[in-house]
């Protein structure tokens, strides 16, 4: 069993890695540019620059350049990467070709950084930037350790003119123009691929260290944003999942064990409307009947308005607010999940009491009681194995509309508020959160299927 796990790991982590381009390419297709629209009223004001915006874009891989703008001032060349539409609209003002100019132009370390003065006029200033490594010893410890410094260094300080008739710019310090060379180029089509692939290392890179980036619309670490909201979603799924197994289970099998009797006519149509059902719409009614109508529930939250003390009374009064607010969700949940487990259900007890051994058991003057439930139950379990594939995402990943409905902070009801506000790093952290749990519980399901059925050996 070990070599397989093993097998399974790595071939999990191919899995996991073809699904993070996938989801790479996906969010890199986006007709917005969402980090854009983000930050523009910053961008605006002043409190942030476009070097800043592109280098957070670099945080998540989706920085892509189409070209540059390179300048060479008394022999040292220095290049800042625009969009081409940008650079051509740029051409039809000189007003827009100087907001173009304007921003930070790197050269190794080294920085030019051209900014509008109080007065109006364009500014320039030239930092060189130096390390330097000094070695230190601690006291305490006389450890030795090496401490790199960084200097930087304005050389040069002036004024530019551009002129968008020659796509010239100039610059002087104290009235002396220096020397000084400007072109614009767009990147070919190898060095943007280029530029992707990097972007997704870096993605990934950043991601295998557990930073998954920091939510626009909640201002969080994404991964403190799951960690924290998940776990309402885990237990309203599990109470699900248990009921849901316990009602549908039994209801498959006393229906293949009543084949074409009323009582399994009268469970399939109570199963298939659950079925047809779409949640908003039966989420909706069940808010009607029983919240609105009736009274006896709350319609949405997940606690009454009030304060909750520390103490025991106080804590028992808000798990049974809680209890009271999760009753509709969880009925809801179960209600239309039956459908689908009932008939896989129906459909594997009519397979196997079909089966030879079935017919040999009955042969034998056992009981039917004794047929059903000690000879075809636990092989009718050996397919409903294979489901819990699905259940881990389902568990942990949030019931993304029955939350939104019923107005409760899951997991699943937050991926859809920053899916509908473009929450780059939010959807990316969250899918990949879905693809791991989904890779670890399709494991799980082939280790619970050598365990329900001895026959089955991992090792082979």
């Amino acid at each position: 069993m070990f070599k397989y796990i093993v097998k399974r790991i790595f071939i999990s982590i191919i899995i996991l890695l073809g699904v993070s381009v996938i989801i790479y390419t996906l969010v890199r297709l986006m007709p917005n540019d969402y980090i854009d629209e983000k930050y523009k009223s910053q961008l605006q004001q002043g409190s942030m620059t476009q070097q800043d915006i592109d280098d957070f874009k670099k945080l998540y891989g989706l920085y892509n350049p189409e070209a540059e703008i390179r300048i060479t001032v008394d022999g040292e060349t220095f290049a800042k990467d625009v969009k081409t539409k940008e650079y051509e609209t740029a051409l039809e003002a000189d007003v827009l070709y100087e907001d173009l100019v304007m921003g930070t132009y790197k050269s190794g370390n080294d920085r030019l950084e051209i900014s509008r003065g109080d007065d109006g006029t364009l500014n320039f200033k030239i930092v060189k930037v130096t390390f330097k490594e000094t070695v230190t010893t601690d006291e305490k410890t006389q450890e030795q350790k090496t401490v790199q410094e960084k200097k930087e260094e304005v050389v040069y300080t002036g004024k530019v003119a551009v002129s968008a008739a020659n796509e010239k710019i100039t610059f002087s310090v104290n009235g002396t123009t220096l020397d000084s060379e400007n072109a614009y180029g767009k990147f070919s089509g190898w060095k943007r691929f280029g530029t992707i692939l990097q972007g997704y290392f870096t993605w990934i890179g950043n991601m295998l260290k557990g930073d998954l980036g920091t939510s626009f619309k909640y201002e969080k670490p994404v991964a403190q944003v799951i960690g924290e909201n998940m776990w309402i979603s885990f237990a309203i799924a599990l109470i699900a999942t248990i009921l849901q197994f316990l009602i549908a289970i039994p209801l498959g099998i006393s229906s293949a064990t009543h084949q074409y009797s009323a009582r399994d006519y009268l469970v399939t149509i109570f199963t298939m409307l659950g079925l047809s059902l779409p949640t908003y719409f039966f989420a909706a009614i069940v808010i009607k009947v029983f919240a609105v109508d009736l009274g006896w529930l709350p319609t949405s939250g997940l606690v009454d308005a009030g304060t909750y003390t520390a103490d025991f009374a106080g804590t028992m009064a808000k798990i049974l607010s809680m209890a009271k607010h999760l009753i509709l969700p969880i009925f809801v949940s179960v209600l239309l999940s039956l459908g689908g487990l009932m008939r896989y259900t129906r459909t594997n007890t009519l397979e196997v009491l079909n089966a030879d051994y079935i017919r040999t058991a009955r042969a034998k003057g056992l009981s039917e009681r004794t047929v059903i439930y000690k000879h075809a139950f636990r092989n009718t379990l050996i397919p409903l194995a294979t489901l819990l594939a699905g259940i881990l995402p389902s568990l942990f990943g949030g019931m993304m509309i029955t939350e939104q409905v019923f107005a409760i902070d899951g997991i699943g009801n937050l991926a859809y508020k920053a899916l509908k506000e473009g929450d780059v790093p939010f959807i990316m952290g969250y899918n990949m959160f879905l693809a791991i749990l989904t890779v670890i519980g399709t494991l799980l399901s082939d280790i619970m299927y050598s365990i329900v059925d001895p026959r089955v050996k991992l090792g082979k």
